[in-house]
């Protein structure tokens, strides 16, 4: 579990989500409010209410964006506050929301996320209006918005609105959390190209970006990388001027509330009377109407236990309740149609006078009445084909307090990532479903305890408010990240306090990288050649300071443009090392050989898939180089799926790393790299001056590892762990003429 160090923010909390978090109902010219209580609304409230130290200290209620199905004329002059609470409505026009909520988000998002393509139809109204309506949410949020106020994004309705926010108010913390299934890239790649760049920068837009589970993160992570180009170290993105952090939230819900209510005489009641009432074993399930819930492969399964394990009749009853929604589409009531079939066909074959297998019931549940089924159970059934997270295990789970009972879990659900104590069911098959049920209705107490027991201890230590703590915690942490890869451009101050500690140094050490550094990067790297004016500046220092210079390139390239100089060469990220004075070069002692085999024909075929790219073999490493394709658009495309194979295909124990580096797609042992070889270097002398200057991502590693005192100077203007910068390749001369004037004067 992560770290849950607590935070603070005095900023107000704007939550903008698709609904408002309670029903607006004008009677007799008065409007009450009724408040929701599902799960995004509790953990809100957890942010200022219900610790004893909440993350936002601001006085102020927290402000919530939603859409309204009420007229402004109806909410005009009305107050739509409560004592959490500040609404703020937006109107959408009624032929703008049907194509941007029923036809975008639900007609197109919600089955190509749930993995049915099938079903997902993509008109250009729809996204005309998603963009619309995104456009009316922005507009609210312009008029209340305050510097400091910290805006929480939710879902797939809205994924442009972090990107409109982002342009206006830069200084503003952003969170955005998507709700549901992100689908593999195969999936989300059906998008027409515009829509799904947009989607993906609009979420983008954000500083925290929070899903389910981490293969939703992986998922959202390769389309980053193949729609808009943005790679990242760690589930971290360097948007060249910020960082976005994309991280796993498993949402949960209120345990203690679910957990005590087991104690609640309604609730008891509830359960006596089920248990009276139904058979020896009772199964229990409640969803929504909707295709993701598999409901029919529920049917399914449970009729193959019926065929199979014939002992079982007339002392099973599976309760099974489908809480209406959007049954009004034809689909759904088609959907409806085949349960209500599939329940009657199952009772007419199987139950007789005095049994009906299926108690089935379409409509809501009370709360009580709710608590009392999941108490009085011995299996709970949840078999979704995909699910975000799926709330009601976890429900099932934190109202045990007598820690019986079976979880039988899909392992499409989110939640079977966390509730691996649960009995783990393809939910596609039925042989799969009806093993399962009978392997619940003999599982001694004692492992239904010691499994219900654990799951209960993982929900109860990352409940609903450790989940919304955990988030906050990791936008302070970003700023904090922020803070220590900020961009500080070199002044004259800057180059001034430099020059200084240089000249008042004895014994000093200087890093260069080489592309992008000492020489321009140029198509042709062969010709990416070092100045003489800056060669002959280089001899110079060398006279009297050890300089290395430290480089992605093989030892022959390097050995040729800089065997006159008196300077020690550090070629391919670290394996290879050329002290200065001696003719032999020294292979790092942790380089292992006979890797290369299997991974150079992935390389070869992406040249050959890609004109101007092609493959370089140097003695450690393997380089894919695509500065002289022609097509740069593909290149770049072709470079981000050759990144991401490699990443699927290497084994671990091969020890082997991918570096994306600037046009290049390298791959090395993970043994070395320019830190661990710049580290031997310091560690070994006694330097009161040292000085590292580089522009690529390989780079970091050695600006990490430097001591505080050091001089590290990122070449450009993307975010490093450089403590200075420099604006481009061209300035590396003039900045080092300047450092050393004092002591050539």
């Amino acid at each position: 579990m992560k770290d849950l160090k607590k935070v603070e923010n005095s900023g107000r909390l704007i939550i903008i989500a698709y609904r408002l978090p309670f029903k607006i109902i004008r009677e007799n010219d008065q409007v009450q409010l009724f408040q929701s209580s599902g799960g995004l609304v509790s953990a809100v409230l957890s942010l200022v209410h219900e610790q004893q130290e909440p993350i936002f200290k601001s006085k102020d209620k927290i402000q919530w964006i939603g859409f309204t199905e009420n007229t402004p004329e109806e909410l005009e002059g009305q107050s739509l506050a409560n004592d959490s609470f500040q609404a703020h409505p937006v109107f959408i026009p009624d032929d703008v929301n049907e194509n941007y909520y029923e036809g975008f988000c639900n007609n197109l998002i919600w089955p190509l996320c749930h993995y049915f393509p099938s079903l997902a139809r993509f008109e250009d109204a729809y996204f005309d209006a998603y963009q619309s309506a995104n456009k009316l949410f922005f507009d609210k949020l312009d008029e209340i918005i305050q510097p400091g106020d910290v805006v929480w994004v939710q879902d797939y309705q809205l994924m442009l609105l972090p990107e409109m926010i982002r342009s206006k108010y830069p200084e503003n913390k952003i969170g955005f959390f998507f709700h549901i299934p992100f689908p593999s890239y195969e999936l989300f790649r059906l998008l027409p190209v515009k829509w799904r760049k947009a989607l993906i920068d609009g979420i983008l837009g954000a500083d925290v970006v929070g899903f389910h589970t981490n293969d939703y993160v992986e998922y959202f992570l390769k389309s980053a990388r193949l729609v808009s180009g943005y790679g990242n170290k760690l589930h971290y993105i360097n948007m060249s001027n910020r960082i976005v952090k994309v991280d796993s939230f498993p949402i949960s819900i209120d345990f203690a509330k679910f957990n005590d209510a087991y104690d609640d005489p309604e609730v008891a009641k509830a359960r006596t009377e089920a248990r009276e009432s139904l058979k020896e074993k009772i199964i229990f399930s409640v969803d929504r109407l909707d295709y993701s819930k598999g409901i029919l492969h529920r049917l399914n399964g449970f009729t193959r236990f019926l065929e199979h394990y014939p002992e079982w009749h007339e002392k099973v009853s599976f309760v099974m309740v489908v809480v209406p929604s959007r049954d009004k589409i034809e689909q759904y009531q088609q959907m409806k149609m085949d349960i209500d079939q599939t329940v009657g066909a199952i009772n007419a074959n199987y139950g007789n006078i005095y049994w009906q297998p299926i108690i089935y019931q379409y409509r809501s549940m009370p709360y009580q009445e709710l608590i009392g089924m999941y108490t009085a159970s011995d299996v709970a059934l949840i078999t979704p084909v995909r699910d975000g997270m799926n709330l009601v295990c976890k429900e099932y789970v934190a109202s045990r307090k007598d820690t019986h009972g079976v979880l039988i879990l899909s392992e499409m659900a989110g939640a079977a990532a966390e509730l691996g104590e649960a009995l783990i069911i393809n939910p596609l098959d039925r042989q799969d479903i009806a093993d399962a049920i009978q392997r619940a209705f003999h599982m001694p107490a004692e492992e239904q305890t010691k499994r219900m027991n654990a799951m209960r201890e993982r929900i109860r230590e990352y409940d609903v408010f450790a989940w919304t703590n955990d988030f906050f915690t990791q936008m302070i942490m970003l700023e904090q990240e922020h803070e220590r890869l900020k961009q500080v451009f070199l002044t004259n101050t800057g180059i001034d306090a430099i020059r200084n500690a240089y000249t008042s140094s004895s014994k000093r050490i200087l890093f260069f990288d080489y592309d992008g550094t000492l020489a321009p990067i140029v198509p042709d790297p062969s010709k990416a050649i070092v100045s003489e004016s800056l060669k002959k500046l280089i001899l110079e220092i060398a006279k009297r300071d050890t300089i290395v210079i430290i480089s992605g390139r093989d030892r022959h390239f390097l050995n040729e443009h800089f065997r006159d100089l008196p300077v020690h060469i550090i070629a391919e990220h670290g394996a290879l090392i050329k002290t200065k004075g001696e003719e032999e070069w020294t292979l790092n002692e942790n380089y292992e050989e006979n890797w290369k085999e299997s991974i150079r024909p992935i390389l070869d075929l992406y040249a050959k898939r890609c004109p101007g790219a092609f493959v370089e073999e140097k003695e450690t490493s393997l380089a894919w180089h695509y500065r002289t394709a022609e097509d740069k658009d593909y290149a770049n495309r072709r470079a981000q799926e050759l990144s991401w194979q490699l990443k699927n295909f290497i084994q671990p124990e091969l020890n082997l790393q991918i570096i994306d580096g600037n046009k290049v797609v390298e791959v090395k042992k993970t043994a070395f790299n320019k830190g661990t070889a710049a580290r031997s270097f310091v560690e070994n002398g006694d330097y009161d001056f040292i000085l590292a200057i580089g522009d690529d991502t390989t780079d970091e590693d050695m600006f990490e590892v430097l001591p505080e005192s050091a001089y590290t100077i990122k070449v450009g203007d993307d975010l490093s762990a450089a403590r200075n910068h420099i604006k481009n390749q061209e300035q590396v001369f003039y900045f080092l003429s300047f450092m050393v004037s004092s002591l050539a004067e």
